[in-house]
């Protein structure tokens, strides 16, 4: 049956062969296959139609992809397949395109062997050739009878899954059984052996307990000898503090005699011993001579044993490393000791947090002012903190923070250039920058490892 372009039916009305096919009726609902077909067919051919082509409930499914269309829209698509033979014969046309041979075959009455009776069905209904219903219901019914065979064969299949999984788990169940009849059979062994061990344990428990009553027994009578031998020497002790009593009295007696005899002899002495001075002091003034501390040789220019400068100390034969290189310059008098913190700490125990190493670093420089009496200042860069540190400085101990935008290393040089010439400045620092400009300025530079091992030693 031929469309006209614009795919409505005649004006003059469908032919009788058309009028014929129209007034057949399916006798109940499409199959559940064939109804979801003939959905997928409608919503196939919106892709070629204009918006206004389609029915009024259908357009809002226009823009729908077309697995959203099917999926919302199914109820609404069949319903306009059903009532609009316009929207319907649109869909013919489409399927006539898409699929000439079967769309032709259908016209003629004859139906393809080779053809799924799903997709006969569906083309029937949209094209409604003469005897559509019959083709419609022989297609149910070979639709029905292969889900029945494809149930029939799901059915098969999943008794066998079932034999096969009961197959297995008697097997399992035999395997476990084995199992726990041996771990059984092990377990009355092992408890038999720890019975024969309870035995044997409780066996030695009573005999220690006799050998208990008889260690106490012996120990009560030990206490009581111990007891007795104590009475008596409490006894003798009393016996032996009253004659004490009496030989310290009788030795004060004989002190006290000792005492008044001696003070005679010390009151002479004495008076002898101030007419001398008085007799020297007077030969001292008639003779004018000068202080008795001042000595001739104090007069020849030399180097005094102890009297060291940084310099002196400096030249020692010592390794630059040698803790007791430290301990000689801070021995110089009103030395003192600048230390760069951060630089000793991150060489000595670097893995610590900040706050760890600040502790640990002021603890031992603490130790080693109290030991040597010299000036100590450790210097940390303020650069390396998020906030402001609260920290109580320990006894004998300056500590100095850099400020913004100033690092520790320029913190000490200001520190070595604020001293008086010639006052012993020893700086302890691993930076060969810190160490050359303290040393220009006149100070001892000194490696980090040289304290940490003097901290260490203390």
């Amino acid at each position: 049956m031929a469309l006209p372009p614009d795919g409505s039916e005649a004006a003059a009305g469908p032919t009788g062969e058309g009028r014929a096919a129209a007034e057949e009726e399916p006798e109940g609902p499409l199959p559940e296959r064939v109804r979801h077909r003939v959905v997928v067919l409608a919503g196939e051919t919106f892709a070629g139609l204009r918006v206004a082509e389609l029915p009024a409930p259908l357009r809002q499914y226009a823009r729908f992809t077309p697995s959203r269309r099917i999926k919302y829209g199914a109820s609404a698509i069949a319903t306009a397949l059903e009532t609009d033979a316009g929207f319907r014969h649109r869909v013919a046309a489409r399927l006539r395109t898409d699929q000439p041979e079967l769309a032709q075959a259908l016209t003629e009455g004859t139906v393809p062997p080779a053809a799924d009776p799903v997709e006969v069905a569906a083309a029937a209904y949209v094209l409604r050739p003469p005897g559509w219903v019959k083709l419609l219901a022989v297609a149910g019914e070979e639709t029905q009878r292969a889900e029945a065979e494809h149930a029939d064969e799901e059915r098969t299949r999943e008794l066998e899954r079932l034999r096969e999984e009961v197959h297995r788990l008697r097997t399992a169940v035999r395997e476990d059984t084995d199992r726990h009849r041996s771990e059984l059979e092990a377990a009355r062994r092992e408890s038999d052996a720890v019975h024969r061990k309870l035995r044997s344990a409780l066996s030695d428990v009573r005999r220690g307990e006799a050998a208990l009553r008889k260690v106490r027994a012996e120990l009560d009578e030990v206490r009581a000898d111990a007891s007795a031998e104590k009475a008596a020497a409490d006894a003798e002790a009393r016996r032996l503090r009253a004659r004490l009593a009496e030989s310290e009295t009788a030795l004060e007696t004989g002190r006290r005699a000792a005492r008044e005899g001696r003070s005679v002899e010390d009151v002479r002495l004495r008076l002898l011993l101030d007419t001398v001075l008085e007799a020297a002091q007077g030969l001292r003034r008639e003779l004018a001579l000068p202080p008795a501390d001042f000595r001739p040789a104090q007069t020849v220019e030399a180097v005094e044993p102890g009297a060291l400068t940084p310099h002196d100390v400096a030249q020692r034969a010592l390794a630059d490393d040698d803790p007791a290189l430290l301990d000689q310059l801070l021995a110089l008098p009103q030395a003192h000791l600048v230390v760069d913190g951060y630089n000793v700490t991150k060489t000595g125990y670097p893995t610590m947090p900040l706050d760890k190493q600040r502790m640990r670093l002021l603890g031992g420089l603490a130790m080693l002012a109290a030991q040597s009496s010299a000036e100590v200042t450790c210097v940390f860069d303020g650069a390396e903190l998020d906030v402001p540190v609260l920290l109580a400085p320990p006894r004998g101990v300056r500590v100095l923070f850099s400020k913004s935008g100033q690092t520790a290393d320029e913190l000490i040089r200001r520190l070595v250039r604020a001293e008086p010439p010639g006052r012993p400045v020893v700086v302890v620092s691993a930076d060969r920058e810190v160490a050359d400009g303290v040393a220009r300025a006149g100070a001892r530079p000194v490696a980090s490892v040289m304290l940490l091992r003097r901290l260490a030693r203390a």
